[in-house]
């Protein structure tokens, strides 16, 4: 099945040895997103503007792969601090409505840049 890669400018360049986003067949693979900003490719500061960016990053991914976040089928869901989960709830309630993507959260040592989030998903465009 050949693959198509998936990039745009409004999310963060790759840091790494991988693409953004990947097509096989009908299914669109979204790399993990950390709170860079693409502009400056910059870590945002804090939790809560963290998480924003990496939503924020994922919609623009998803959009460049032809779909929206209200296509994504699963998201993993990685933090340093799981304190911090609520938040990322209430943040997911922003961006997704009924029915809910699948989702995992796992608590991490560290991630990339310093960041204390990080989301990567599975899309099926609609």
């Amino acid at each position: 099945m050949p693959k198509q890669i998936i990039s745009t400018k409004d999310a963060p360049a790759a840091i790494g040895s991988y693409s953004q986003a990947v097509r096989a067949g009908d299914t669109v693979y979204l790399s993990g997103q950390i709170g860079l900003d693409p502009a400056n490719m910059q870590m945002v500061d804090g939790i809560d503007a963290q998480i924003t960016r990496v939503f924020d990053n994922l919609q623009a991914v998803a959009r460049a792969a032809g779909g929206t976040l209200a296509d994504v089928v699963k998201l993993n869901v990685y933090l340093t601090d799981l304190g911090n989960f609520a938040r990322v709830n209430e943040a997911m309630a922003k961006y997704f409505a009924e029915p809910y993507p699948a989702r995992a959260a796992v608590g991490v040592a560290a991630l990339p840049r310093g960041g204390l989030v990080e989301v990567d998903g599975v899309m099926v465009p609609g």
